[in-house]
């Protein structure tokens, strides 16, 4: 049987802390040019078999989503305007919005389904999705797919 590659997206507080050493360890190496795997592991704390172990199994969502859809479900109550300041926090990110469907209200509460592509000049999608769950009114927003 052949064995597949299997990807899972994970908030942060869900992630192993070795995992997370791991991420900033490689950010060291990408923005201290002069700097060697052994300098960077000692600086977060984890060994240099850990930092090889994972260095190609973990890397930030954002990192790996140019040139991607990403399809979002957003559970928002139903207020005049909130639309709007969701799709305005999309363009300020420079997300390309390729579909948008809305669910008539039921109790006050509606869900939205919006589909964006990332691009290479697209902000951070994960700063992104953060401004989106901390706006008032946005219930929560999950990662419904990735192409």
């Amino acid at each position: 049987m052949e064995e597949q590659n299997k990807y899972f997206v994970l908030k942060q507080r869900a992630v192993p802390e070795v995992l997370l050493k791991v991420v900033e360890a490689k950010r060291l190496l990408d923005s201290e040019r002069s700097i060697t795997v052994q300098e960077a592991t000692d600086r977060v704390g984890i060994s240099r078999s850990s930092f090889y172990k994972y260095k190609d199994d973990i890397f930030p969502f954002y990192d790996n989503a140019k040139g991607k859809t990403i399809t979002l479900v957003v559970q928002m109550d139903d207020r005049q305007g909130l639309l709007s300041d969701l799709l305005h926090t999309v363009a300020v990110y420079k997300a390309n919005i390729l579909t948008i469907h809305q669910s008539i209200p039921v109790n006050g509460i509606a869900t939205l389904t919006l589909s964006v592509e990332v691009k290479s000049h697209t902000g951070n999608i994960s700063s992104m999705i953060e401004e989106m769950e901390a706006m008032e009114g946005i219930r929560y927003v999950k990662i419904l797919a990735r192409e």
